[in-house]
């Protein structure tokens, strides 16, 4: 098993999984972005038929879930894990989203980083021979997320210009043992940093630090360089963290600018759709990657991705007792060949 880690952080894996399927679902808001065509199923409204923000977004989950499974050809009886999380307290959209499943289920926290931690454990447990087929799945909710992190969407709260829009959506993702790529062939877990940043409405520069540490040290470990990759894709720092983050790579020695962007930028026009400094949560890098990127390397456009999901670990307490905003990072290389 040491045989595998290389680096400080990162695994290189000996048996690489393929993403044989993903699905996305959106809010009516995501709909109306950039990517609008590349998502599975838009919904009308917020509320998704049901009488809750907080059941809605288990809704998103389990369709998702469904939408998936459907596109793998694959049955519940198949998978050996689910691997999901979100962003509400006790991961509760996966938990409600996901009870009726009968599968193994693995609930995780990583707040915006979830996916990419999501399909690293799914991952790990693929090469290691432990499953040879796993879910990874996650979804955020703007109102959901909005309630419990900020202030009731009643109150009419002014949101200042660092501010995210949380994505409302859903995106999985079926690893498997089997497949003709893309492959995930490394992962490098990212450490908890924090700079001191405190202010809960710029969560874009909290998390930039993270996502500098994490890709520097991809390419430390590796001795990947940005000319490895086609796309290095953050999730989701928005505009404010994706140039601070852009710049604390340069003073490192790397230039990743021509290649560089971020889901948060990527899912929102910002001009047309007010969404202020870009998306966030666990659903944007979620949808991007399900949604866009997935398709653009099924089409070849795309051929080496390094998708770093990034979480701010806060949460309304740590706020309240006037505390910093740790963050963290996880990077995961995807690539249709194995060299």
């Amino acid at each position: 098993m040491a045989n595998k880690k290389i680096g400080k952080q990162t695994v290189k894996l000996q048996n690489p999984p393929s993403v044989i399927a993903t699905a996305s679902i959106v809010g009516p808001k995501e709909g109306e972005g950039p990517l609008r065509l590349y998502f599975d199923e838009i919904i009308e409204d917020e509320n998704f038929g049901e009488k809750s923000w907080e059941k809605a977004e288990s809704k998103l989950m389990r369709e998702t879930f469904s939408k998936v499974l459907k596109k793998a050809n694959k049955t519940t009886d198949d998978l050996d894990y689910i691997v999901a999380g979100d962003l509400l307290n006790q991961c509760l959209a996966a938990n409600f989203g996901l009870r009726e499943s009968g599968v193994p289920f693995l609930g995780v926290y990583g707040a915006c980083s979830t996916m990419a931690e999501s399909m690293s454990i799914g991952s790990l447990l693929i090469d290691g021979e432990f499953a040879k087929n796993v879910v990874c799945l996650t979804s955020s909710h703007f109102c959901s997320a909005e309630k419990q992190f900020r202030f009731p969407l009643e109150l009419g709260t002014q949101r200042p210009p660092t501010a995210q829009w949380t994505v409302t959506g859903s995106g999985g993702v079926v690893l498997s043992n089997e497949g003709s790529g893309p492959y995930i062939t490394h992962i490098t877990t990212g450490k908890i940093v924090d700079m001191g940043i405190k202010d809960v409405n710029n969560m874009g520069a909290a998390m930039a630090p993270a996502a500098m540490d994490t890709i520097v040290t991809h390419f430390k470990d590796t001795g990947f360089t940005p000319e490895s990759y086609d796309l290095i894709v953050t999730g989701d720092l928005g505009a404010i963290g994706k140039e601070i983050c852009d710049e604390l790579i340069q003073e490192k020695g790397y230039n990743i600018s021509n290649i560089y962007n971020d889901c948060g930028l990527m899912i929102f026009d910002r001009e047309r759709q007010d969404a202020h400094a870009g998306g966030s949560g666990c659903g944007c890098s979620a949808t991007v990657f399900a949604g866009f990127i997935y398709k653009k390397l099924m089409e070849g456009v795309l051929n080496n991705v390094l998708f770093v999901a990034t979480g701010a670990l806060l949460s309304t307490t740590s706020s309240q007792q006037g505390e910093s905003i740790p963050s963290v990072a996880h990077a995961v290389s995807i690539s249709n060949t194995l060299s």
